[in-house]
């Protein structure tokens, strides 16, 4: 079984002295002002919290905008500050990026088109010229970065989703000695909606620049594979899963991403849990207000998580149970996100109004069936909510992966609780001992509800143990490792030059 030292030897033996680089668009850390002080924090979201250990492993460097009110001064003059802060293991490099070029690149490009172009959820993507063009020099400010952190050398670049598709392409034309490497963390469509894409020729050709290209499902490797067939110059090899185009072959392969799985134990075994488990029985009222059984939904405010629909079928199984009013509660985390678009406030305003309409119509005296809160929280105060909550529902719309489910399953040490997944998550060709449910069925989503206050404890506790297996054998680094592995199949080119190996 993988974990961080079977990892960390890995790395050390193959690597031999080679640079490891990871790029993503989020920073793995944090630096802001609190008052005088300036603090270090992790963001919110999946991917830095599943790469962070990774990058300790590998000692690498990690290369990603600065986003925080005091990122600039954290940074020494190569804009390098040592992470993580208690206890440093690795380098993150910080990019630049000015207020108009991220308006454009991300929440343009990257967001308002990419993102609903690759996720069946029915939002229309916007593809705006000069979206585009800040999308590619974006791409060529993080491209000038990485050349200058690997030099002329041979190094390992591992890529991280949609934000640089183009990058690929730019790193291999200036230096080709670098293996390059991109996981793309959501779906791919089917060529079909692909085709609306109006740059897909460049944005495929900028792709086909990694030598190893990975996503979640062997699914979405087969519609990239025929996205390729279908619209640029290129010989793919189905069977062996690759695309040879002007003499550079890519591997694509599938990668099921995951979580820390004994780092996320040991945080649950922790005192420090149980105080937040005291804190949540407090602020909840759990202990007085007669709850017999608590759900938890915990999400970013997001058009493709399936949030309206994960309470329309909580307010239908009230309807359909109504011996449970004032027994049950639902919490509702919502994280905001991307709220400077318009999509991601009208959802946002969607919720707090379908709240308001489930709670006027069920609520006796103090008791309300859904509490909203939407507000980040820390990933230790979340586990402590998975301890407490008797089931968790992920009803996302079409999702890569989805990390939250594997959460909730780790958290749960005691082999306690109920998982209700979506159907169309990248978890749920995993997590099969959860309650599938198609979360456009609100009559599934009310019926998983019911099973879950229903079930029998032995009944639970065997499902929850063969998942816990499942998330514990499959860890992140488990995933780290199998891309290193098809990494290593490529010749690491030599950092001599032809007159150093003429003298040996």
């Amino acid at each position: 079984m993988s974990n961080r030292k079977t990892l960390q030897r890995l790395m050390h033996r193959e690597l031999q002295g080679v640079k490891f680089l990871v790029v993503s668009n989020r920073e793995p850390y944090v630096h802001s002002w609190k008052g005088e002080e300036m603090v270090a924090s992790r963001p919110a979201g999946g991917l830095a919290l599943a790469l962070d250990p990774v990058l300790q492993a590998a000692n690498g460097t990690w290369i990603a905008q600065g986003t925080g009110d005091a990122d600039r001064e954290s940074v020494d003059e190569h804009d390098h500050v040592a992470v993580p802060p208690d206890n440093p293991t690795y380098t993150l490099r910080r990019v630049w990026i000015d207020e108009q070029l991220q308006r454009e690149f991300y929440n343009g490009m990257a967001n308002e088109g990419l993102w609903p172009l690759c996720h069946a959820s029915f939002v229309r993507p916007t593809f705006r010229p000069r979206d585009w063009e800040s999308y590619r020099r974006a791409n060529q400010i993080f491209a000038d970065a990485i050349l200058e952190e690997a030099g002329d050398e041979a190094a390992f670049v591992f890529i991280q989703d949609y934000h640089f598709a183009l990058l690929p392409r730019m790193l291999k034309e200036r230096n080709p000695k670098l293996i390059v490497a991109q996981f793309w963390h959501i779906p791919w469509p089917n060529a079909e909606a692909f085709r609306a894409f109006p740059w897909k020729e460049e944005i495929l050709d900028g792709l086909l620049g990694n030598d190893l290209f990975g996503f979640q499902l062997r699914y979405h490797c087969t519609n990239f594979l025929e996205t390729i067939d279908r619209n640029i110059e290129a010989i793919v090899n189905n069977e062996q899963s690759n695309v040879q185009r002007g003499g550079h072959e890519t591997l694509v392969r599938p990668f099921p991403i995951s979580i820390d799985f004994d780092a996320h134990v040991r945080t649950a075994f922790g005192p420090e849990v149980q105080a937040d488990m005291e804190e949540w029985r407090r602020q909840l009222n759990l202990d007085s207000s007669g709850i017999e059984f608590l759900g938890i939904g915990i999400d970013r405010i997001d058009y493709t998580k399936g949030i309206p629909d994960r309470l329309h079928g909580f307010d239908y199984f009230l309807e359909q149970h109504p011996e449970y009013r004032g027994r049950i509660q639902f919490v509702q985390i919502g994280v905001p996100s991307r709220m400077q678009i318009e999509q991601y406030q009208a959802v946002s305003e969607e919720v707090e109004k379908l709240v308001d309409t489930i709670n006027t119509r069920w609520a006796t005296g103090s008791w309300k069936p859904v509490i909203f809160l939407k507000q980040y929280f820390t990933p230790r105060q979340l586990i402590a909510l998975h301890r407490l909550a008797h089931f968790c529902v992920v009803t996302s719309l079409h999702d890569g992966m989805n990390l939250v489910a594997k959460e909730y399953v780790a958290s749960r040490f005691d082999e306690d609780g109920v998982l209700i997944l979506s159907r169309f998550t990248g978890a749920a060709r995993e997590l099969s001992d959860a309650l599938l449910v198609n979360p456009f069925a609100i009559g599934e989503i009310a019926e998983a509800i019911a099973q879950a206050v229903h079930m029998k404890q032995e009944e639970r506790r065997k499902r929850m143990r063969r998942m816990r297996r499942e998330v514990e054998e499959n860890n992140i680094y488990h995933w780290a490792a199998n891309i290193l592995s098809q990494l290593l199949r490529f010749e690491i080119p030599s950092t001599q030059s032809e007159d150093e190996e003429e003298i040996e």
